[in-house]
């Protein structure tokens, strides 16, 4: 009946992305009970035509002008390791590596016979919308300065070489380095802009720093999550 296929039907599709790990989600629906339900998921990227403008290759974005496209339709496509699967979530990541993209994403049910219909993600383009985790610090003492890595998170793509792409890459990132004084509890900016390599000088001896370290993005106007503070006693 119209009924049972509309309470089987996936609620909340929706994609979650982070440093481009493309993951679809969705909650079952309410006629779903334990394991009576099982999933298939596909997907499709929109088809499109340059109609002017600038653009770029996806491993140049970060001078990024977006040409005028009309969008058309491609074909949905089967994610084979999700064709029949017990599971609220798909791994969709190789599916949608072309970054400046749009997807669809869209997941339907069966159960004991009878078939949901589908149901579709919103519009989905990683480039915007993942969220990227913040720098990794290391921290040197030197001569009573600090001198502080920051290490950008890694992404699932590799160049042709089998190097890991920097997200470098794909964003102008702004690093933003904070220390604060534990004796004080003072916070103070050090540092913003785009060298990963920072030396924080004029520090008191025989007292305790922590650092603590951020990303932004300018293009997007959006920060990353802070760093973990890492901590040290001075000599």
């Amino acid at each position: 009946t119209q009924s049972a296929h509309e309470s089987l039907k996936p609620q909340r599709v929706h994609f979650q992305s982070r440093n481009f790990h493309n993951i679809l989600h969705w909650q079952p629906g309410r006629a779903c009970t334990s394991n009576n339900c099982v999933y298939f998921v596909q997907y499709k990227i929109l088809k499109k035509r340059n109609m002017g403008g600038g653009g770029k290759n996806p491993t140049t974005l970060r001078s990024l002008s977006f040409p005028f496209y009309r969008y058309g339709q491609r074909q949905w496509k089967n994610k084979e390791d999700c064709w029949g699967i017990l599971e609220f979530f798909c791994d969709l990541t190789n599916e949608t590596s072309e970054i400046q993209e749009p997807y669809y994403g869209r997941v339907r049910t069966t159960s004991a016979g009878i078939h949901s219909g589908w149901t579709m993600t919103q519009r989905f383009t990683p480039w915007w919308e993942t969220k990227i985790d913040p720098p990794v610090l290391n921290i040197t003492q030197v001569n009573g300065s600090l001198w502080v890595i920051l290490h950008a998170p890694s992404l699932p793509y590799r160049d042709q070489k089998g190097k890991n792409v920097s997200i470098e890459n794909y964003y102008e990132l702004v690093y933003r380095v904070f220390i604060i004084t534990n004796s004080l509890e003072k916070e103070q900016k050090v540092y913003e802009g785009a060298g990963r390599v920072v030396k924080i000088g004029a520090l008191a001896p025989h007292a305790g720093y922590c650092v603590v370290a951020e990303m932004y993005q300018p293009m997007l106007d959006r920060r990353s999550q802070r760093s973990e503070e890492q901590c040290v006693e001075l000599p």
